[in-house]
């Protein structure tokens, strides 16, 4: 081992023997009381000594025996210990990608910070390449979805939408100016590898759009014949956003019997939502959500059928630049969390924010009885807020 401090975390000290790393409630660490001696081989603690240097270094010094060990084992507790050697060895086969990782290495300090411990952060990051993503839809939203999850790692990321790219389409982050005419699907596949610091690694046996390396490691999902990993995860973001607002049941039919994860993503009129995330069978689905509504509201089920119908729908869906960049960041955002182990607060539950306030305001979602996804009386009651704070609670 070759521990190191985590250089994301800044430190400052409070007092003449109290030193903090961190600077953010959800992240800060004090450490104290620290010594002289012990503030100077914390300054050694760089990833550059393994541990039978830093104890000679440590007894130079004046330090007693097991010292130095005590220090290192206090440090990673608190989760600010990292090992620049640590993650196994598809860690080891990024590292060899030194100009792709150095595109990667904001997004890995950041995982050195969520996840305490030592390799953590780039054993996520090497295991975010053998997933498969697919996002539904390649408009304002779905389009910078997938380009933020390709930058961010992801092995494979497909985008389905039909049609031609239109001029409303276009927004930064998302599709260029330059590819109005084309065919979406073809635009967005562009996106995708351009926005990619490194290509997923190939796994033998599968060719083509089914090519995608390793075992994916989060999620329930089924497996396709040839060796190709399942999907990990759908992120829906559909040009129109009311089919993210009101998600028909019809459509994730299929998702819900193979136990593929879906996340729902848009923007109706002026409100950016985002969420549910759906575990088929564990959290509430498009029909919970429909149920529940028609319970609240009798009038929404007409509503609703009226909308879908697509009487007088506007040629041009509104659809603010700036609301459906923050939309496509914040469902990246949650994607990836689930992706990297954890479950995001979209988890059985929906975020909306509105023009022009963007007040961000949450609505859990129970699950129906009458719902035949079987996720009724399995989450029902259960606090899924919790998965993922372990770290929080080093803070302080």
């Amino acid at each position: 081992m070759h521990p190191t401090v985590k250089p994301a975390l800044r430190r400052a000290w409070r007092e003449r023997q109290t030193v903090q790393f961190g600077v953010t409630p959800a992240h800060a660490v004090t450490v104290g009381p620290v010594d002289t001696a012990t503030g100077a081989l914390l300054e050694m603690l760089d990833g550059t000594r393994g541990l039978p240097l830093l104890r000679e270094e440590a007894r130079a010094m004046g330090l007693p025996d097991g010292h130095t060990d005590a220090l290192v084992r206090r440090l990673a507790a608190a989760g600010l210990i990292d090992d620049p050697k640590a993650g196994g060895p598809a860690a080891d086969a990024l590292r060899t990608r030194a100009g792709a990782l150095d595109r990667l290495r904001p997004d890995l300090a950041s995982l050195s910070v969520v996840h305490p411990e030592p390799g953590g952060g780039i054993r996520r990051l090497a295991a975010r390449r053998t997933t498969r993503v697919q996002v539904r839809g390649a408009g304002r939203v779905g389009a910078t979805v997938a380009a933020l999850l390709s930058a961010s790692g992801v092995g494979q990321v497909e985008v389905l939408d039909g049609g031609c790219v239109e001029a409303w389409d276009v927004a930064p982050g998302g599709l260029p100016a330059e590819a109005v005419g084309e065919r979406r699907d073809a635009a967005a596949r562009r996106l995708v590898r351009r926005s990619a610091p490194l290509r997923p690694p190939q796994s033998g046996g599968t060719g083509g759009a089914g090519r995608a390396g390793g075992v994916v490691v989060t999620g329930a999902r089924a497996r396709r014949g040839g060796g190709t990993p399942g999907l990990s995860l759908v992120v829906v973001c559909p040009r129109d956003g009311l089919a993210a607002h009101a998600p028909d049941p019809a459509g994730a039919v299929d998702w819900i019997a193979t136990g593929t994860p879906h996340l729902y993503a848009g923007v109706v009129e002026a409100t950016g939502v985002v969420g549910p995330l759906v575990l088929p069978g564990g959290t509430a689905c498009a029909g919970c959500l429909e149920r529940g509504r028609a319970e609240r509201d009798p009038g929404w089920p007409r509503l609703v059928a009226q909308w879908r119908s697509g009487g007088r729908r506007a040629a041009v869906h509104a659809c603010d630049v700036t609301l459906a960049t923050a939309v496509a960041g914040s469902a990246a955002a949650h994607a990836l969390s689930f992706l990297d182990g954890e479950l995001p607060m979209s988890t059985g539950a929906r975020w909306e924010t509105s023009l022009p306030l963007l007040d961000w305001r949450s609505e859990r979602i129970a699950p129906h009885a009458d719902c035949p996804c079987g996720a009724s009386g399995k989450s029902e009651g259960q606090d899924t807020s919790g998965f993922g704070s372990a770290h929080e609670t080093m803070a302080g």
